[in-house]
């Protein structure tokens, strides 16, 4: 009863249209003695290379005997126009790094130089301007008023 049956491959697009690839009958003969027992067999088939982007969508098998049908759980397929492209940002990503920390590298010893010459002037300036408080009088102040507990 199930030596008989049929194999059909189809897909189904993205619209839900089911399109037949290919379908074959088979008679398998048992051998003496298996009568009565489960087997299994394999049944490749290969797809051609696609023709174009419309050839996405889910590939089935199916497998047809005369009271009994079983469907597989089908394989879904993308089809694009330049196939496969692996994107790597690895050195890009490593290259902006290093620059970003180049740029901040150079703020940081730039800002730190400018500070530095602000905040600490040259020795020749110091010692002008020790001088010019050494040779300037102490200003007059008037006498300090009585305090008032007095």
């Amino acid at each position: 009863k199930y030596t008989k049956f049929s194999i059909f491959y189809y897909w189904i697009n993205s619209v839900g249209q089911k399109t037949s690839i290919y379908s074959r009958n088979e008679n398998v003969a048992i051998p003496s003695g298996k009568e009565n027992e489960t087997a299994t067999i394999s049944y490749d088939h290969l797809i051609t290379p696609l023709k174009n982007i419309a050839s996405t969508g889910t590939y089935y098998c199916e497998v047809k005997w005369n009271d009994v049908q079983k469907v597989g759980n089908g394989v879904f397929v993308l089809a694009r126009g330049a196939g496969y492209v692996e994107t790597s940002y690895g050195w890009e990503i490593l290259i902006t790094l290093t620059t970003l920390l180049a740029a901040l590298s150079i703020t940081a010893t730039v800002l730190l130089l400018w500070k530095r010459k602000v905040l600490c002037p040259r020795r020749s300036q110091l010692n002008i301007l020790r001088q010019k408080v050494e040779t300037q009088p102490p200003p007059a102040s008037p006498p300090l008023p009585a305090p008032v507990y007095d």
